[in-house]
């Protein structure tokens, strides 16, 4: 291949990738997270029985998906500045969890966040008017180098 040719399919590349470049301030684009525990404005703390159970994954396109016990959930966020997050409504499967999910409240709860910050490696997401904190930890798994860009770079 000519020095020509391949600068010229290097730029096409590139120039294809260019419209999925997510221009996100927050660190939340892209990431996923696995819920660790619930503290709540009254100190209640609840723990998952299983933290892959509970997750989370932001999507450079402001999608989201979450596992929230036998459910799995589809929605969208936005953030409209520093520190600030919204969820939009989420399409979620509707199947019985077992006694002790965290599933009724999680969902009950869910419209109601609308802080957040990256603390020591943890994501916490807080309910309005101090109604507690949910805190998640990264999930543990191998992306490889290709697969958050779809082969971008």
């Amino acid at each position: 291949m000519t020095k020509a040719v391949f600068l010229s399919l290097a730029i096409a590349v590139a120039a294809g990738c260019a419209g999925r470049v997510s221009h996100d301030t927050t660190g939340l684009a892209g990431t996923s997270w696995q819920l660790v525990k619930f503290q709540g404005g009254d100190d209640t703390v609840l723990t998952p029985d299983d933290k892959t159970k509970y997750t989370v994954a932001f999507g450079t396109d402001r999608s989201l998906s979450a596992r929230i016990d036998c459910n799995r959930g589809r929605g969208t966020w936005k953030s409209a500045g520093k520190n600030q997050i919204e969820f939009g409504p989420m399409a979620i499967t509707r199947a019985a969890c077992p006694p002790g999910s965290l599933h009724d409240r999680i969902l009950k709860q869910w419209p109601f966040v609308r802080s957040y910050i990256i603390k020591d490696g943890h994501l916490f997401l807080s309910l309005m008017a101090d109604g507690g904190t949910y805190e998640f930890e990264p999930m543990k798994q191998d992306l490889g180098p290709m697969s958050r860009g779809a082969g971008c770079w």
